[in-house]
C-alpha cells in the first residue's frame, strides 16, 4: 500500500487514507466486498475525496460497481501506472507506445467509467483533471469504440514503422560486432543512475517512480578499448 501511494504521488495525487481488505480472492462484484465498499464510501466522504485507487487491477464489471458505490472515480493499479507513462514520455515512439497501451486497457472498460470518461482532458501528457485523466481524450461513448479502434490501427502501423528503423540501427551495430549490455531492474532501483556513471551520458535521474519511460543508449568503452553499448531500460512494472 506504500508503493501505491509513492505511485498514486508521482501521479499527482494527494493521499488522504488507504484501506485494507484482506479476503481469499477479490470480489466478483465490487473487487473488495459489499461492506468494505461501504466503509470506503464513508471514507470518501469524510475526506472528500474525488478519486479511489485501488492496489490490483479491476475488471469493467467491478470497476463499475465499485463506482456505483462509492460515487467517484475509481482507478486501478494498471491504469495508474499508464497515467504515470504518459506523463513521462518524451520520444514519439514512446508517447504513440503509451497510448495504445491506454486505449487497449480502455476499450473493454468504456461503460464501467460512466461519467469519469466525460470529464477525460485531452492527449498523453495533459495536466487538467488529476490522475487517471491523461488518456486518449475526451470520449463519447456511443462513438469510443470506432474511434479507438481507428486510432489504434493507426498507432499500431506508426509503432510499426518505427520499429523498422530501430531494427536498422540494431542490426548495423551486430554488423559491427558492438556488444551490448541493459540496465534492468525495478523502478527507482538506480537504473539511470548507474548508465550516468558509466557513460556519463546526463539523463534525467529522479527520486520518483518510473520516472524513466523511453531508453537511453550510450556508446562507451571497457578499460581495454573493447567499444560496447548500454541501454538504461523501463523499470519492471
Amino acid at each position: 500500500l506504500a508503493e501505491l501511494a509513492r505511485l498514486a504521488e508521482t501521479a499527482g495525487s494527494v493521499i488522504v487514507d488507504g484501506l485494507i481488505q484482506r479476503r481469499d480472492r477479490p470480489d466478483p462484484a465490487t473487487y473488495i466486498g459489499s461492506g468494505k465498499a461501504q466503509e470506503l464510501r464513508a471514507v470518501v466522504i469524510e475526506h472528500g475525496a474525488d478519486t479511489v485507487i485501488a492496489d490490483g487491477e479491476l475488471t469493467p464489471g467491478q470497476l463499475r460497481q465499485l463506482e456505483d458505490v462509492v460515487k467517484v472515480k475509481v482507478v486501478d493499479r494498471t491504469w495508474l501506472i499508464l497515467d504515470i507513462f504518459a506523463q513521462h514520455a518524451r520520444s514519439r515512439e514512446g508517447k504513440a507506445q503509451v497510448s495504445l497501451a491506454q486505449m487497449q486497457y480502455l476499450l473493454p472498460r468504456l461503460r464501467g467509467w460512466g461519467e469519469s470518461l466525460s470529464r477525460q482532458g485531452g492527449g498523453a501528457g495533459g495536466s487538467s483533471g488529476g490522475v487517471g485523466t491523461r488518456g486518449p481524450g475526451e470520449t463519447k461513448i456511443e462513438t469510443d469504440r470506432r474511434r479507438i479502434n481507428t486510432s489504434m490501427a493507426k498507432l499500431r502501423r506508426e509503432i510499426k514503422e518505427m520499429k523498422t528503423a530501430r531494427d536498422t540501427q540494431r542490426a548495423d551495430r551486430r554488423r559491427h560486432g558492438v556488444p551490448s549490455v541493459a540496465i534492468a531492474g525495478y523502478t527507482n532501483a538506480g537504473k539511470s543512475s548507474l548508465l550516468n556513471r558509466i557513460t556519463g551520458a546526463g539523463v534525467l535521474v529522479e527520486d520518483s517512480l518510473f520516472a524513466t519511460l523511453d531508453p537511453t543508449v550510450r556508446r562507451t568503452t571497457t578499460p581495454t578499448g573493447r567499444e560496447y553499448t548500454v541501454t538504461d531500460t523501463v523499470g519492471f512494472v
